[in-house]
């Protein structure tokens, strides 16, 4: 039997794991679980943070879920998931391993996630310039990690590292004492140039920065270690990756040509196309454009409109409409309601409503909320309202980065992708609708396999 790489990704909301038969390079196996890890914000301070025990029990669960012989005959791991966030542990004792076959998390901080909104637009103008093409956002793993040393410095005391989620597995698995990380995770925190893959030691010194907390880096597609036990099967001492963004990931597992673009829209959306080999980024954040450029492989870039807003605005229709009908004393199941939507939609095929659904503003325009405009007494149907809403998603990645701009840059074919396309025939619709290029579907972006596709070019 061929040997097999484990992709894993490490998500928002749940984790999935990959086998990828080296020899054939399809996936043999898979599992997917939600991890449930989400933490009620009761601080008041706009707090998005996440269980780790939890992601990690759903992770150990999933990787049980695989053959044991398959798992017996894993030549690599490769890791991504969800990037910007930040988790905080102790070096030595930051997992349980006494179970032999799997690690539990301990003395650990929660995972403050990309979503997290505590760094306020006054507070982000108080941090230093960054020495980098990127601009810092509220989420980002620096920004929260400045947070704590100004509001809670004794909270930062009582750990010794800091990483993604997907950093701190890796350290686990190869029980390192402290944290590696790739220039594509060290972008999304904040403070590190990319064109010298270096942190901004001298500024965050400066600035009262606990330098101690930042990983070192490695490249991407790089090892990190191997595995320091037995792990459902897999055997100890099997190289592990340094883990990736799960963006880039996304985009390694479904385009093929450097004439793609690829559009994601799962929670967030993505819009993005490679840039030429040659490219360089500007010297400086420029936080007005919609567009930035991402670190890939070997030196190369994308660019990237990264949308907040994506299947979460549907997400957050649908309810809305059910806490209204439960008022009314109606229920529904959310997947009911996707259905009727979505049908109505269909039946309607324009809509002269207007809805810009930027319900968690962008990170290029923070305040620019979402508005309903146009409204008349002939166009408050469900059909009509969808319809407006699945065009308003489109209109506001095309505003990002228009047709246009895809013209110029060579982009002949638009790959669509994700869990919102994948269930809303009417968002393919207005897809099609606002591009000229052709739109296939079918490749689906999965960072787990792109992961492992990774590792099994790279390593």
């Amino acid at each position: 039997m061929s040997a097999c790489i484990l992709g894993i990704d490490v998500g928002t909301t749940s984790v999935k794991v990959v086998l990828l038969q080296t020899e054939s390079r399809t996936v043999v196996a898979t599992q997917a679980l939600p991890t449930a890890s989400d933490i009620t914000d009761t601080s008041g301070i706009k707090a998005a943070e996440q269980d780790p025990v939890r992601i990690i029990e759903a992770l150990n669960r999933c990787v049980s879920m695989l053959p044991r012989e398959e798992l017996q005959r894993v030549r690599s791991i490769g890791l991504s998931g969800q990037m910007h966030g930040v988790l905080f542990w102790k070096a030595k004792s930051a997992c349980d391993w006494s179970n032999r076959d799997f690690f539990t998390p301990r003395n650990t901080s929660q995972l403050i996630t990309w979503q997290d909104g505590r760094c306020s637009s006054h507070f982000l103008s108080s941090l230093p310039q960054p020495d980098s093409h990127l601009s810092v956002a509220t989420g980002f793993g620096c920004a929260t990690i400045f947070w704590y040393q100004r509001h809670r410095p004794e909270f930062l005391e009582g750990f010794t590292v800091a990483g993604t989620i997907q950093d701190y597995v890796v350290s686990m698995l190869c029980g390192l004492d402290g944290c590696v990380m790739t220039p594509q995770n060290a972008a999304s925190w904040g403070f590190f140039n990319t064109s010298s893959n270096q942190w901004n030691t001298h500024i965050l010194k400066t600035a009262g920065f606990p330098l101690h907390l930042l990983p070192q880096c490695v490249s991407s597609g790089g090892l990190a270690g191997t595995t320091c036990s037995d792990w459902h099967g897999v055997p100890a001492g099997t190289p592990v990756a340094a883990a990736l963004g799960d963006f880039q990931c996304s985009v390694y597992s479904c385009m093929s040509a450097r004439t793609d673009a690829v559009l994601n829209i799962s929670t967030s959306a993505q819009l993005t196309f490679a840039m030429p080999a040659d490219f360089k980024p500007p010297d400086s954040p420029q936080p007005a454009s919609s567009v930035t450029y991402f670190p890939y492989f070997n030196g190369s870039y994308l660019a990237v409109a990264a949308s907040l807003n994506g299947g979460n605005v549907l997400a957050t229709f649908v309810k809305m409409l059910r806490t209204w009908m439960k008022e009314l004393g109606a229920e529904l199941s959310d997947s009911d309601l996707y259905e009727k939507l979505i049908h109505s939609a269909l039946n309607q095929e324009t809509s002269d409503l207007r809805v810009s659904p930027t319900l968690l503003g962008e990170r290029h325009a923070p305040l620019c909320l979402g508005h309903v405009s146009d409204i008349s007494p002939t166009n408050l149907s469900l059909g009509h309202v969808t319809r407006a809403l699945c065009r308003g998603v489109m209109d506001n990645i095309t505003s990002m980065m228009p047709a246009e701009h895809l013209q110029q840059a060579g982009v002949s074919r638009i790959v669509g992708s994700g869990s919102a396309l994948d269930r809303n025939e009417v968002l393919r619709q207005e897809v099609e609708k606002a591009f000229p290029q052709e739109v296939v579907y079918g490749k689906n972006a999965d960072s787990a396999v792109g992961v492992a596709m990774v590792v099994h070019d790279f390593l």
